[in-house]
């Protein structure tokens, strides 16, 4: 299951490190004289991350029932994420931590501030993906909590069975696909500006088709040596601008909601949703049971059929500060080993909504995931799996969801779009003080 995308790109931690004390003990009760071991877990409050973890301690307990482990929940957003940053600074941090995988990890400066985790076997097991968003030059320091998700075109099979029509792998194919659905009287592609952030997927999710095209551009993007004015970064603005010019969009887009997007590909109203197949998959779960066979997905297609494959976000990982020592450093070890196993997987699986596969060898999702999951296994065994830019960079304009509406309702031009949002990255850049900006 280890991707064939070997190389990672490990942002230079110097340049978004945050400067922390590595003194101190962590909060956790430790061990006892009778051989038991009390863990204490720092997470956020979501009703999805207490539950992950709940199910956890349950099923660990059946295997490690001389360890017991208690959770500490803090505000998610950036609230908890200074919460989380002051404990670490102040070495108050708790046994293990809940936290971020990509850039947002690697401003907690881990190699002064987090156990090395690189010695223990197994971190084999991880992919490589994944390894590459916990990692710095000299160490790895998490394992995941949770399964991967994509950001991709999910669709209604019904749909494609009724118009006898084949998943696309070029954007001309996909282009082919939507007239023929158009003729059909159904709505090709579903947009949902009513809640903005969903229209970021056209450039989001066509960020495997940017790294196929130049496997550096990330690292050129933080060092502001590549642009999104610029090809291949300009492919997703143009895409969306392609798509609305073309009427392929429902009448109501600019009003329509992710809740209606949902509905309509359920309902097969209309034919495409580029969006996170984790939320979809959640909302199918949560509302639409029947059709977990009948919403699929595919990625977003480039020029090139040679260059298909996903985008791919990473589960958070589980943290261990470096104050957690002696047995208390070895339980929790042992805890990260577990989670990092089948058995683990499995625990995770069962008390969440899964978006995608696992992100460890060995872990088979269950026969009952819909299908917009299963149908991203293969694109996870062959390595067609390429990280979101966010995993790979601290550089994310706040505007980008302005942005991608206007593209998307005609309103702005693509080329006008992609560098405007250049210049609102610039400002996020030169406020982290990276090198070059």
């Amino acid at each position: 299951m280890r991707s064939q995308r070997s190389t990672r790109l490990a942002i230079a931690a110097g340049a978004v490190a945050v400067a922390f004390a590595t003194t101190g003990c962590s909060t956790g009760s430790g061990d006892a004289d009778d051989g038991s071991v009390e863990l204490s877990i720092y997470i956020d409050s979501t009703e999805s991350s207490v539950a992950i973890f709940d199910g956890i301690i349950a099923a660990y307990k059946e295997v490690e029932p001389d360890v017991t482990i208690t959770t500490e929940t803090h505000p998610a957003g950036g609230e908890g994420d200074n919460l989380v940053k002051t404990r670490l600074a102040t070495g108050e941090m708790n046994d293990l931590f809940f936290y971020n995988s990509g850039s947002l990890f690697q401003a907690l400066n881990p190699d002064q501030t987090l156990v090395d985790l690189s010695d223990q076997d197994w971190t084999g097991s991880l992919l490589d993906d994944f390894v590459t968003t916990v990692s710095t030059d000299t160490g790895l320091y998490g394992a995941p909590v949770g399964a991967s998700f994509a950001g991709a075109v999910t669709y209604s099979k019904t749909v494609y069975a009724d118009l006898g029509l084949e998943i696309p792998t070029t954007w001309d194919e996909f282009m082919a696909n939507n007239e023929t659905i158009k003729a059909a009287g159904i709505d090709p592609i579903a947009q949902t500006y009513g809640d903005t952030w969903t229209s970021q997927l056209f450039v989001l999710g066509d960020f495997y088709n940017v790294l196929a095209d130049d496997p550096d551009w990330a690292q050129k993007y933080t060092d502001n040596e590549a642009k999104f004015a610029e090809e291949p970064g300009l492919a997703g603005f143009e895409h969306q601008q392609e798509a609305f010019d073309a009427g392929y969009f429902n009448e109501d887009f600019a009003s329509a909601t992710y809740d209606d997007g949902v509905r309509m590909i359920v309902e097969g109203t209309a034919a495409h949703y580029p969006m996170l197949t984790g939320n979809v998959a959640s909302a199918i779960g949560a509302n639409y049971p029947d059709a977990a066979d009948t919403v699929g997905v595919f990625p977003l297609p480039s020029d090139d059929a040679a260059n298909n494959g996903l985008t791919v976000w990473m589960p958070n990982g589980l943290y261990i500060p470096k104050g957690t020592e002696g047995a208390t450093l070895e339980a929790a070890k042992d805890l990260l080993e577990w989670i990092a196993s089948p058995d683990g997987c499995d625990a995770i699986g069962a008390s969440s909504t899964l978006g995608g596969p696992y992100v460890v060898d060995g872990c088979e999702l269950p026969d009952d995931v819909p299908a917009i999951v299963s149908d991203m296994q293969p694109y996870f065994d062959d390595g067609k799996t390429g990280l979101a830019l966010e995993f790979l960079s601290p550089i994310k304009g706040p505007a980008l969801e302005q942005i991608t509406v206007e593209v998307g309702s005609g309103i702005r031009g693509a080329e006008d779009g992609a560098a405007l949002y250049d210049e609102d990255v610039k400002k996020q850049a030169q406020q982290l003080g990276l090198d070059g900006w």
